[in-house]
């Protein structure tokens, strides 16, 4: 019939048949059927073909579900995609698709040093929506270890993508890292997820949830040369140094230096995914910055910005704003101000995530009774006000 939507064809299909008889017949629940009648779901390429061979429809479900009457063009698009995607997530899976696979994660892992978060997620999102789809049929027990190793790491990537946006929703997605990592039997993997989910908790001021997560993935990296060792130490040196504990800061900041010579080529690179010099000069700067070391802190900063690409706009700006700092803990509270505004005014709109305005917020707080009146300070205050991502 002209122009009749899926829910239509279904209830006209359905005749004297109850729902029941319907989820029975295309082996789904009544309540799948219901909700497609009343159009409270969209049918996915699989229900509408289960459904057009359980009422002897002849394909017109398929092409309803593919082709729903009087959508735009667009939308019809994104619908026979989502259907060849899935027939696709059927077939078989070769070297060339993990290859693929390995690719595109790595780029991902490479896109967080320079993308902004909101634009990275909507990628992420698809991106894994398809590895969901492969994971749901069957294959060999090696291949599926691999694509549970290739869902652990993208699933850390999108947490570690949330937790800069400052949505909570991160955890859950850690969660899910961590149980697919351990079903692939993969302990690097493990071990990193457990380096990037320490952040979870430094940012959350739990400072002990931070160092007993770090420590777990160095435990787990159990010296191997792996990313997880170089990541989590410097992580636990700064959790200590915003504690007050020095002596373990700097026994945790001699760990990651040795934990970085012994990484490969391959994996001492500007990625979340891997770990390099830039990173670590900054991870120790921070570290000193919170020790009020402010000499061996401004060297580490020093050799970090000549290190990190401009397009690093997240990573700069906190090492600026960890030189804004170092400035207001030896007085220099409108000179530390300053640069703390540039820095932030430097950044592009959709790069303010909440990760830098945390920074910078903390900052400004910290600043002294006695310089809270200063213009500088006032500028600041009114600077963090502005819009920023997400």
């Amino acid at each position: 019939m002209a122009n009749e939507t899926f829910a239509q064809a279904l209830r006209r299909l359905r005749g004297t048949l109850s729902v029941r008889d319907v989820a029975r017949l295309a082996r789904c629940s009544k309540t799948v059927v219901s909700d497609l009648e009343n159009e409270r779901r969209s049918p996915t390429p699989a229900m509408a073909s289960a459904l057009d061979a359980a009422l002897g429809a002849g394909g017109l479900l398929c092409h309803l579900a593919d082709h729903p009457p009087g959508a735009p063009a667009t939308e019809r698009a994104a619908a026979l995609q989502a259907g060849f995607a899935e027939d696709l997530a059927a077939g078989p899976m070769t070297g060339a698709s993990l290859e693929e696979w390995e690719f595109t994660i790595a780029r991902h892992g490479r896109a967080t040093r320079y993308r902004p978060e909101q634009d990275l997620l909507v990628d992420l999102l698809a991106d894994f929506a398809d590895l969901r789809a492969l994971l749901k049929h069957r294959h060999p027990p090696a291949i599926k270890r691999l694509l549970l190793s290739a869902s652990a790491r993208l699933s850390g990537l999108m947490a570690l993508t949330l937790l800069k946006l400052d949505d909570p929703g991160a955890r859950d997605w850690w969660r899910s890292g961590r149980t697919a990592a351990t079903q692939a039997e993969d302990r690097a993997t493990l071990a990193w997820i457990y380096a990037q989910e320490s952040y979870q908790f430094y940012y959350g001021g739990d400072l002990a949830g931070a160092v007993e997560l770090a420590v777990r993935a160095q435990k787990l990296a159990g010296g191997m040369p792996c990313v997880a060792d170089a990541l989590a130490a410097p992580l636990e040196a700064r959790a200590h140094a915003l504690g007050g504990r020095r002596g373990e800061a700097v026994d945790a900041l001699g760990r990651a230096h040795r934990a970085l010579a012994r990484l490969s080529p391959e994996d001492r690179q500007p990625s979340a995914l891997g770990y390099d010099e830039a990173q670590l000069h900054f991870h120790s700067g921070n570290a000193w910055t919170s020790l009020h070391d402010t000499e061996r802190a401004w060297e580490d900063q020093r050799q970090a910005l000549n290190l990190y690409p401009l397009e690093n706009r997240t990573d700069r700006a906190l090492i600026q704003l960890d030189r804004a700092a170092c400035l207001s803990w030896d007085g220099k509270l409108a000179e530390g101000a300053r640069l703390a505004v540039d820095s932030i005014l430097e950044l592009p709109e959709e790069h303010r995530s909440a990760l830098i305005l945390y920074r910078a917020r903390d900052l400004a707080v910290k600043v002294p009774e006695a310089g809270r009146q200063l213009p500088e300070i006032r500028v600041l205050r009114e600077v963090l006000a502005l819009p920023s991502a997400g």
